[in-house]
């Protein structure tokens, strides 16, 4: 496979380790898309790649949300908001776990900072005087909403150069593979029945 690197300012990273301040960050990618026809010919060359592209889009992501003020929150955080914001109305902590795959007790914790921070409240279960349900505060609806615009404010130039169909693409192509990844993941949680 061809070499590709992004070059970006900022601190030197790769995959393993942590950046090395005040040096250009270069990330290698050994699957540039100009070369993957060529070398990509079987269904695990591709999902190696791919699981590669991944790890690095994601680290990316992370080294370009570090230090980026206020408007941008924590990945764990992002996720809370975004569901029960998304929710069809208030959440129990059990079902935000479940949604988010995330073990009940991390849920828990990450709630109990959310609430002390502002961010969501704990509003009692009508239906269950024991149990409480999790909703998204006004200051919540506006650090989300901060958050993405940083957000698309990042891809958008990241995208710039690219024509609107290659856009499109990528949307489209990222959604029906995420959709894909959760039909099969729900499908190996099923166990087979037995005839």
């Amino acid at each position: 496979m061809t070499s590709a690197a992004i070059t970006t300012t900022g601190p030197t990273a790769d995959l393993a380790g942590d950046p090395a301040p005040g040096d250009p960050a270069i990330i290698p990618s050994p699957t540039r898309s100009g070369d993957l026809t060529d070398d990509l010919t079987d269904d695990l060359a591709v999902a190696d790649a791919l699981g590669y592209e991944l790890a690095r889009l994601f680290r990316l992501v992370q080294r370009n949300s570090r230090g980026s003020g206020p408007a941008d929150l924590d990945r764990a955080t992002f996720h809370v908001l975004v569901h029960l914001a998304s929710a069809d109305g208030p959440q129990r902590s059990a079902d935000l776990a479940g949604a988010l795959c995330t073990d009940p007790s991390t849920v828990s914790r990450r709630v109990a900072a959310l609430v002390k921070q502002g961010l969501i409240e704990r509003r009692a279960d009508p239906d269950d005087g024991r149990a409480s349900l999790l909703a998204v505060t006004d200051d919540g609806h506006s650090a989300l909403e901060q958050s993405r615009r940083h957000k698309a404010r990042l891809v958008a130039e990241v995208l710039g150069a690219w024509p609107m169909e290659k856009r499109q693409a990528l949307v489209t192509l990222l959604a029906d593979f995420c959709t894909d990844f959760q039909q099969h993941e729900l499908q190996a949680a099923t166990p087979a029945r037995r005839h």
